[in-house]
């Protein structure tokens, strides 16, 4: 089904606006990563890295943490920027996103209303029941690159996507 519209990559440039800033954090210890079933809101049954949408003067970082907190009931110590993700929705929504590595918690990942926790061996991690992105995307952060991306949906569906590098 055609919308009309043109969707191109290219839209995401530095002028873009998102309508919603958020989130992604991916606790990693050993060779694992914690993931959760998300069970409502954007992307509910699927698999995905706790997160959510940033609030008002609250940065990138402290929402990560809060969002792992109410999540998850974890406490994360420290945590860094592995890169911002930019979603374009063919539907008009949008979502600007920074993504954070931790391996430093406390406390046991607990199940909320929000989200069941997955703890899943790295080279294990089971990319057809999440985000057609995150395959393109979190094997080169999880070994520590830094991930710049664009990536447009038709739904779930993967439109288009740009994808750029660095700290690898």
């Amino acid at each position: 089904m055609s919308t009309g519209h043109s969707h191109s990559i290219d839209q995401i440039n530095a002028s873009w606006q998102a309508v919603h800033k958020a989130t992604l954090i991916f606790v990693v210890r050993e060779h694992e990563v914690l993931l959760i079933r998300k069970k409502r809101g954007l992307g509910a049954g699927k698999i995905n890295g706790p997160g959510g949408k940033q609030e008002s003067g609250e940065t990138p970082q402290q929402c990560a943490h809060r969002e792992i907190k109410e999540e998850l009931c974890l406490d994360v110590v420290e945590s860094t920027n592995c890169g911002r993700l930019r979603f374009q929705f063919i539907d008009g929504y949008s979502i600007d996103v920074q993504v954070f590595v931790a391996s430093r918690f406390s406390g046991t990942p607990s199940e909320t209303e929000e989200a069941i926790p997955l703890w899943f061996d790295i080279a294990e991690i089971p990319y057809d029941e999440m985000w057609a992105d995150d395959r393109i995307w979190l094997p080169r952060v999880l070994a520590g690159g830094r991930v710049d991306g664009r990536f447009i949906f038709d739904a779930d569906r993967l439109v288009d996507h740009s994808v750029s590098w660095s700290g690898e």
